[in-house]
């Protein structure tokens, strides 16, 4: 029994892992089989490794055909297009060379696509987004799929591509793994800014040009983009589950420390093959305590509610059953501790500067609110991740724990939290379950009682209010935006004019089957809906004028209509949604996708 453990951490993780007992017992069977089996390299015909190594230079040859010798699988999500993935242009080569030094060799398996939805926000592109993750989760296994490879390393850090490979990672769980990621851009400007630029262009007081000036002075140079959305959400996860070394989240792309952690990325994955000091294949790490870990890390900090969708499916692949309330139960007891924008004013860097995941590690640990005795790819225990990294004649070294943070107004502590409860609320209700972000949240957003008007498509909510229907107190309900209607895409346009709206003196909030940018949170929105209209969902059944009310305190979604199940639900032509910018290929994912609470996988 761990010491000082919260007694809720203690019962919601036997409930996760009395839950998934089948499910897990029956993946840890078959990752056991795997190990025993050996590397599969071995097993290769003399043509099946010739094709292997036909392009490498001989000396890799050489270490290649020694089967002692390891060989690293780099599946990798670069494009120059996305600024956070374009660092990782050159890092194949850099650790080919690395692994060199180190007697191995590496090879990249395979690239996966990487969708960025700040380009496909209220475009068609967007209806792809979310199955993207599962399309990466599948291209990284046909890479790794030449069972050529003693370990692999995943390169990515954006919205589904860090999910998809995770997911892949599972797949191959008899393998060592781990995420080497590249570092947020460096501040440029401060993104309230932007937000208020956004709500100008909407309200008409500034043209097209002057907005694209802001954003583009935001988005600026190579690196994750800086506010806490899912890309962050994604790297905090990581590194607080033991899938990255530690401290190596938030450092900025081409830097000393960069460099070196790439480096100490790659020797400690080389320690960690069968044939290493320290065998560790990631099925042990992605357990179900790391799980209660990444999940308490998304709550204390607020993170994007996308990572309940994508926490679900990564820990199905690991055989690790999750539900939603054990979201709502983490919730209730963790507090949120780091304020990044889109939940206070600062961006990811002032994060970093202000002590980082050392210090957001060291005081959730300190209060019994992470499991401890975890194992990682830096050890077995959670504690190596409270320590800071160093760089030491050009190598990383860890130094002594650091639990206090240089600015509180950014990274705060357990005892002083910006919020008693985590930034997520699980929604229960007559239509269903939902998922509630209040990090962003004022207490008077916390409760909207409205009547309702209801939409099929973003579009229709954006004409409506240009026209001035919305000028008053409402629950904006759209619904048919789930992942068997149209693949679930953000709803990201609705955010300013909804705050427009709100900042005229009306109530408002926003009820959908759909999804919101990792980064929102500013008005209140009950999202996720589950069962989606598609599926007969009681969402399909609101009516214009139905009284709605969402009560974030008490979790709670109603609408005040004693004849909600009797009713006809509504129907509505999706065929616009399924031809154009390639959905047509996508229409067997929209008939096989499982519900949002589940996952939304077409692979489980």
């Amino acid at each position: 029994m761990e010491q000082n453990l919260h007694p809720t951490i203690t019962e919601v993780t036997q409930r996760i892992i009395q839950r998934s007992v089948p499910t897990r017992g029956d993946y840890m069977a078959r990752m056991t089989q795997e190990i025993e089996q050996g590397v599969k390299r071995s097993s290769l015909s003399c043509g099946n490794m010739a094709h292997a190594c036909a392009a490498a230079e001989l000396k890799e040859k050489l270490l290649y055909v020694n089967e002692q010798s390891p060989n690293i699988g780099i599946v990798t999500a670069y494009n120059d297009m996305l600024s956070a993935h374009q660092p990782y242009k050159d890092y194949p080569d850099h650790i080919k060379r690395i692994a060199i030094k180190q007697g191995a060799t590496a090879q990249v398996a395979g690239g996966v696509p990487a969708m960025c939805d700040g380009v496909t926000q209220g475009q068609n592109g967007m209806e792809l987004s979310l199955f993207s993750r599962d399309v990466i989760a599948m291209s990284a296994t046909v890479a790794l799929s030449h069972q050529c490879f003693d370990a692999a390393i995943f390169l990515g850090i954006c919205d589904k591509i860090i999910p998809g490979l995770t997911i892949a990672a599972a797949s191959f769980g008899h393998l060592p793994s781990i995420m080497i990621p590249a570092g947020p851009m460096t501040s440029g400007l401060p993104n309230e800014e932007k937000s208020e630029s956004r709500k100008a262009y909407v309200a008409g007081k500034i043209d097209k040009s002057e907005l694209l000036k802001a954003e583009m002075a935001s988005y600026h140079s190579p690196g994750t983009c800086t506010f806490y959305g899912t890309a962050n959400t994604n790297q905090l996860i990581m590194e607080i589950m033991g899938l990255q070394l530690p401290g190596s989240s938030f450092v900025n792309p081409m830097t000393q420390n960069r460099e070196a952690l790439t480096i100490a990325a790659v020797e400690q994955l080389l320690t960690l093959v069968k044939s290493g000091n320290e065998f560790t294949p990631v099925c042990e790490i992605l357990s179900e305590k790391n799980f209660v870990n990444g999940i308490v890390g998304l709550l204390a900090s607020g993170g994007s509610t996308n990572l309940v969708i994508h926490m679900v499916a990564m820990a199905r692949a690991a055989g690790v059953i999750l539900d939603l309330q054990d979201f709502s139960d983490l919730s209730a007891i963790v507090p949120m501790i780091s304020r990044v924008y889109s939940n206070g004013w600062a961006d990811i860097n002032a994060f970093q500067d202000a002590g980082g995941m050392p210090v957001f590690i060291a005081q959730l640990l300190e209060h019994g609110l992470l499991h401890r005795d975890v194992t990682t790819v830096a050890g077995k225990s959670l504690e190596d991740y409270t320590r800071v990294p160093e760089v030491v004649q050009g190598k990383t070294q860890w130094s002594i724990q650091k639990i206090q943070s240089s600015n509180p107004d950014v990274l705060g502590s357990v005892e002083r939290p910006f919020a008693k409860t985590g930034g997520l609320v699980v929604l229960d209700g007559n239509i269903g379950r939902a998922v509630f972000k209040t990090s962003s949240l004022k207490p008077e957003q916390m409760i909207v009682n409205a009547p309702a008007k209801v939409f099929h498509s973003q579009q229709q909510v954006m004409d409506a209010s240009k026209s001035g229907e919305l000028d008053c107190d409402l629950v904006c309900v759209v619904c048919f935006q789930g992942p068997k209607a149209n693949g679930m895409p953000e709803l990201h346009n609705l955010l300013p004019m909804l705050s427009n709206i709100e900042a005229k003196g009306f109530k408002v909030a926003l009820v959908t089957d759909g999804r919101m940018s990792g980064a929102s949170g500013k008005i209140p929105s009950a999202i996720h809906v589950s069962p989606e209209a598609a599926s007969g969902g009681l969402i399909g059944a609101i009516r214009d004028g139905d009284i709605i009310t969402i009560d974030g305190n008490r979790g709670t979604l109603s609408v005040n209509a004693s004849d909600l199940s009797d009713r006809a639900k509504t129907t509505t032509d999706l065929s616009a949604n399924q031809i154009g910018c390639g959905r047509e290929l996508f229409t067997g994912f929209r008939d096989r996708v499982g519900s949002a609470e589940d996952g939304a996988s077409v692979l489980f």
